[in-house]
């Protein structure tokens, strides 16, 4: 980032009031009336309601609209272990844009937790303040271990979004791209390199939606991870291959997709060449990707490319997902994200490419002209239609599948 961009971003965070979040008052408050109502006495009927049933804690509270980004800070962003109230900035941006895209009010929660287990019982210990819980920049293995925990003692969602938001937009976007080249989920030979939260919900999801296991070669720092190595956790072992392919430039020859989770610069252009025709590439280590757009470009002709950048096309940005997955699931009062409710998100980011990108969408790209190809597979965070589309599949899917409290809304999305 240059001297000029850095400034910058400290004195959007800065002036004119530090932070980017504020509370607003959403009652009267003005009168000895309104304040009567606000607090004490009128308070204790909305309490005496919620002691009787708690579900009264939607009608009487803001809880139904209401999403916490709770962090540790031991992942923050590309930058790791700088601990929580470092990463504040991040909660703060991540709450900012359930409301901007969602209309979700969100408040960012730091923990100083001494480990899992303690970051755990906190966040269990307070989850009935909010209508959904969306964990942030917290370290593999030991995110998994957490949301797994609190999605068992929460009745509440609880989201990884470093896991499953990426997984979502990654799928949306491959889905489109394998169709594009004329290729088919089930037989595409997959490369990912890194294997992190992210890699870790990407390639499963991909899984649900078709791939083969036996067609993934997932690659970490000692290389392919395959049935003969002895250090793997349970996470990487479930993508463990039985091959003799040893390193990355073994697993690529021939490979239809790369993904890279990973970091900057680590697929050379003759690895790229090494792909089978039409591939796919993924690169979405940011702030610079596995291997640098025009170079890919530049060596192959016949490639669909998408990092995690918005200055190059087919930006896979999280965006596009979790602020409409929690509208979804908040609108239908859903007690958790499950595998149903991520493919139907994934099924309507990619449906909502194929459709002709509206004058707002064009507007807010220079008039760029956009349309389904190999330059925009996955829509742009600006297109408005989003919200209607991925919350509406959500809200079904959590109908459908049994874990939604509220049926499905007529005339939805409202």
């Amino acid at each position: 980032m240059s001297d000029e961009m850095k400034k910058a971003a400290l004195d959007y965070h800065a002036n004119p009031i530090p932070g980017k979040l504020s509370v607003e008052i959403t009652k009267p408050a003005e009168t000895a009336r309104d304040l009567s109502l606000a607090y004490s006495p009128g308070v204790a009927e909305p309490v005496r309601e919620i002691a009787k049933d708690p579900e009264n804690a939607y009608r009487y509270t803001g809880k139904g609209n209401l999403v916490a980004v709770i962090s540790d800070g031991t992942a923050i962003l590309g930058l790791g272990n700088l601990g929580p109230l470092a990463s504040k900035p991040v909660m703060e941006g991540k709450s900012l844009l359930f409301k901007r895209f969602a209309d979700i009010n969100s408040v960012d929660i730091e923990i100083n937790a001494e480990s899992p287990q303690a970051f755990i019982d906190t966040v269990a210990r307070i989850a009935d303040t909010w209508g959904g819980i969306n964990l942030e920049d917290i370290k593999a293995p030991e995110c998994f271990e957490i949301e797994r925990a609190l999605i068992e003692q929460c009745d509440i969602p609880v989201f990884h979004d470093d896991q499953h938001g990426t997984a979502i937009v990654t799928a949306a976007g491959m889905l489109n791209a394998l169709e594009i080249q004329g290729k088919k989920i089930e037989e595409a030979k997959i490369v990912c390199l890194g294997a992190g939260a992210a890699a870790v919900a990407c390639m499963k999801l991909l899984i649900s939606c078709g791939a083969k296991i036996e067609n993934i070669y997932m690659v970490d720092r000692k290389g392919v991870i395959h049935t003969g190595r002895d250090d793997l956790n349970q996470y990487k072992a479930m993508f463990a291959n039985d091959t003799d392919k040893r390193t990355l430039d073994d697993a690529i020859d021939g490979a239809d997709v790369f993904v890279g989770l990973s970091g900057p610069n680590l697929l050379a252009a003759d690895q790229l060449a090494k792909m089978a025709p039409k591939p796919i590439v993924f690169a979405c280590s940011n702030p610079d990707p596995e291997i640098d757009p025009a170079l890919a470009n530049a060596t192959r002709d016949d490639l669909i490319m998408a990092t995690g950048r918005s200055d190059y096309p087919n930006q896979v940005n999280n965006v596009l997902g979790f602020p409409f997955i929690f509208r979804g699931a908040l609108d239908v009062r859903a007690s958790r994200i499950n595998e149903e409710m991520k493919i139907a998100a994934a099924h309507a980011i990619k449906d909502l490419a194929k459709e002709p990108v509206t004058q707002e969408v064009i507007d807010a790209y220079d008039g760029i002209k956009l349309e389904f190809g190999t330059d925009y597979i996955i829509p742009k965070p600006t297109d408005s239609r989003l919200l209607g589309a991925v919350s509406a599949a959500v809200a079904k899917a959590a109908v459908d599948s049994g874990v939604a409290r509220l049926p499905y809304p007529e005339h939805y999305p409202l």
